[in-house]
Parts: structure tokens; sequence; C-alpha cells
């Protein structure tokens, strides 16, 4: 099994596909925590300033002890993700397509440990695109965000975790994806039409509607979930005194409309995850490898 481990990395490094993507990934997490971070710093200014004063008496809040920037890491983290899950998606389709998966089922004992290895594999992929991800975003809110509304070693460490734990979920989302559609374009196609348009249509759709907990269920709902609940938990338990009526208001500045807890919002993505992947799984078990 090692031995597999080993030759799967090894072929996954010896195409530009990993990097050609890595730079991207680290440049758009980067780029976009240094424009949200300096948004909501803007944002963090003015409440702070007399000029809101009045609005901040009125509403009850102390905006010196808002830490904004979480909002921007979370932001960050769900848009940078979507590289993994192109990269696990063009990886597994590409091998399928051109039929390079073929000497790995000729040379492993059989196709549940080649299968296996795979996945070991793509979850340390994962991984590597999380670390990138968290750190390239950390470095930008650090830039752009004031000391004081930076979250702690505790929040950071929170949300750098669920960073990571959405990157690899989201290579596995993509693989499964990949392994059924076999095909290097459809699969990028629908992945990003589904991701970046469908599924925020119907959200808008749902929370027109006033049915917003439905998009917890929801593929994009539930692993943005992972950081937004995670980011607006860290942000009131540091802002004191905040309206119920501001509540929801700030769960969705932080991506999780309709989103459950972390940990619920992870499993729900995760249930999603095995589906496609064990999918993917099952159709590629069944392939005839000549």
């Amino acid at each position: 099994m090692g031995n597999l481990i080993k030759s799967e990395f090894r072929k996954t490094t010896t195409t530009g596909l990993w990097w050609g993507l890595m730079i991207p990934t680290v440049l758009l997490a980067f780029g976009w925590a240094l424009g949200t971070g300096a948004i909501f710093k803007t944002v963090s200014d003015y409440m702070g300033s007399s000029d809101a004063e009045q609005l901040a008496t009125l509403l009850n809040v102390d905006p010196s002890q808002w830490q904004m920037s979480v909002f921007g890491i979370a932001r960050s983290i769900n848009v940078a993700t979507i590289f993994p899950m192109i990269f696990g998606g063009l990886a597994i389709a590409n091998e399928i397509n051109r039929k390079t998966i073929t000497t790995t089922f000729l040379t492993a004992p059989n196709r549940v440990s080649a299968l296996a290895a795979k996945m070991v594999v793509y979850i340390l992929w994962g991984a590597i695109y999380g670390i990138a991800i968290v750190a390239s975003v950390s470095i930008g809110i650090a830039l752009t965000s004031n000391a004081s509304s930076l979250p702690d070693a505790g929040g950071w460490l929170a949300l750098a975790g669920v960073g990571v734990l959405s990157s690899i979920l989201m290579t596995m989302f993509g693989v499964g994806v990949g392994a059924l559609m076999t095909s290097v374009v459809g699969t990028t196609v629908v992945l990003l039409l589904y991701m970046l348009i469908v599924e925020n249509g119907i959200q808008l759709v749902l929370a027109s509607q006033g049915l917003p907990e439905i998009i917890g269920f929801l593929p994009n709902g539930a692993v943005n979930g992972l950081t937004g609940s995670v980011a607006s938990s860290l942000f009131l338990a540091n802002a004191g005194v905040v309206p119920e009526d501001l509540v929801e208001g700030l769960r969705a500045f932080a991506g999780a409309l309709g989103a459950f807890d972390w940990w619920l919002s992870g499993l729900i993505f995760l249930v999603w995850t095995a589906l496609f992947f064990l999918g993917g799984w099952a159709a590629t078990q069944r392939k005839d490898i000549t």
C-alpha cells in the first residue's frame, strides 16, 4: 500500500496541474484577503468614528470589540477552495480520459487498493492546498486589517482547521464528480457552473422565499458553513451584546446564511462528498481498462 501511495503521489507531481492550479489559488486567496481586509477595516474604522457613535449607541453595540477580519478570512477561504476542487476533478478525469489509470490497475494487487491509494493521495493534496490557502489568506488579512480586529491564536487555529478541512472535502468532491463524468471539460464546466452560478441563484430564491435553512443542506451552502459558522461564532463571542435581529445578518455576512454549526455543516458536505466519491469509485471499479 505504501508503494502504491508513493507511486500515485509521484504521478501527480510529474504533471504541471498541481502547480498550475496552486499559483492562482495562492494569488486569489491572497488578493481576496487583501480586498476583504481593506473593506472590513474601512467599516470598522467608520463604526469607531464619532460620526457613527450615535448609531452604535442606538444599536447597543461596541464596535471596538468587533473582530471583523474573521469575515474576510472565512470569505477568502471559501472562494479559494474552488481551485482544489477543480484540481481533484481534473486530475482524476484526465487520468481516466487518457487511460493512464490503466497502468495503475494493472500493476496494483487489485482495484480496491489502487483506488484507496488514490484517495489517500488526494486527501493529502487537499491538505496541501488548504495550508497554502490559509497561509495566503492570513498574510493578506494581516496586511490590511487593524491589529485589534484580528482573531486571537485560538480563533485563528479554529479558522485554519476548518479551512484545511474545507479544502480536503472540496478536493474529494471534485474527484467524485471527475470520476463520474470522466470528461476534463465537462467536469470543469459543471463544477464551476454549479458552485459559482447555479447554487448561488438557488440560494437567492430560497432566501427571498424565507427558506434560508434549506441553504445549509446544499453542497455549497454546507461547505461555506464550515468557515462561516466559525467566523460568526468568533465574532459574536467577542462583540459583546449584539441585537438578536443582527445575528442572522452577521451569519450571512460570514457566508453562513442558513448554515448550521461548523461540525454539522461539515457532516452534511461530507455526505455530499461521499455520494459523489463512492459513485465515482463504483463507476471506476466497473470501467473497462483496455
